[in-house]
């Protein structure tokens, strides 16, 4: 920590203020039983329990751990729980709890109104580097299967407090590289390694997943946006961090994406077609093109404040990632 003033208080109405910035408490859905392993015996249970296994050890059902090539659609060894945390169950780490009941969506990716099966797949070709798996096939309806099992308790829109990332203060300045490598080495090769490579377990699957390199999410992924991969590690980094008890503080969370997404990682082929109409795209997507003057090197490292200034005066859209 680096003496940058943090405080906590409760407001008593279904939120904390953190910083001066309110933040929503999480539902009670959140302490239901997630458990699949306590259901009872049933061919529909046991989808909700296979489609469990495909989102915890991804790799060996449709990734390269797959001994039957036409089923490996994932290209890397991540997990779907790499990035959804605790099996898709925690607050502010982009939990899956009620994601079937918010589909069809907008996707700005896309332009266009998007299916759960379509978002699906669009993170096995980028968070998982890999190509799309068959909407009616039998892992794609068992992943759904649990998904669905996840939301059997919240409103009929899916929405819930604590979903998404915990939006976090975005400093007016560009990323500082060296003190986002010292943040990484003192707060995150505990678990991810110097050379950021992560940790295996006995079955070669990650406990600590690969934060860059040829097995990690690919350079079309949402995370390589250096905003969004600081809401992420600002409520869940170091691992067992949580929204409201962080441990770093915005400016590291932001420095220490910023290092992260630096580092070499996968291509992902054709992101020129991404945002069709480009006004939608983030300011901290790293890649062209872009409908302003703003270089690739400021769309990746900030300072992001002058890109969003100049969305807001010249087309009246807040962007705020």
């Amino acid at each position: 920590m680096l003496g940058l003033g943090f405080s906590i208080v409760l407001l008593g109405f279904g939120g904390i203020l953190e910083s001066n910035r309110y933040v929503k408490l999480p539902d009670d859905v959140y302490y239901l039983d997630y458990n699949v392993y306590n259901l009872s015996n049933s061919d529909k249970n046991q989808k909700i329990r296979e489609g469990f296994e495909i989102f915890r050890n991804t790799s060996a059902h449709i990734g390269p751990k797959q001994l039957d090539s036409t089923q490996r659609f994932a290209g890397n060894n991540l997990a779907c729980a790499s990035c959804h945390l605790n099996a898709g169950t925690k607050p502010y780490a982009a939990p899956l709890i009620g994601v079937v009941k918010r589909f069809p969506q907008y996707r700005g990716r896309e332009n266009t109104m998007g299916t759960i099966e379509e978002r699906i797949n669009g993170c096995l070709e980028r968070s998982m580097n890999g190509r799309v798996m068959p909407e009616d096939s039998d892992k794609m309806t068992s992943l759904l299967a649990y998904l669905e099992w996840l939301g059997r308790a919240v409103p009929i829109d899916g929405n819930i407090k604590g979903q998404g990332f915990l939006a976090i203060e975005i400093p007016n300045r560009a990323v500082d590289l060296d003190h986002g490598e010292t943040v990484f080495q003192h707060h995150c090769v505990e678990c991810h390694g110097l050379d950021g490579q992560g940790q295996t377990q006995e079955d070669g699957s990650y406990l600590y997943p690969p934060l860059w390199g040829n097995d990690s999410y690919n350079n079309g992924a949402g995370m390589t946006r250096v905003i969004t991969a600081a809401q992420f590690i600002k409520s869940n980094m170091p691992y067992g961090t949580t929204f409201d008890n962080p441990v770093l503080t915005d400016e590291e969370a932001y420095d220490v994406a910023g290092y992260i997404n630096q580092k070499l990682r996968p291509t992902k082929p054709n992101r020129e077609v991404d945002f069709p109409d480009l006004i939608k795209k983030p300011v901290s997507t790293p890649y062209g093109p872009y409908t302003d003057s703003f270089s690739e090197e400021q769309h990746q490292l900030g300072p992001f404040q002058p890109i969003m200034d100049f969305y807001k005066e010249e087309y009246n859209i807040v962007k705020t990632k």
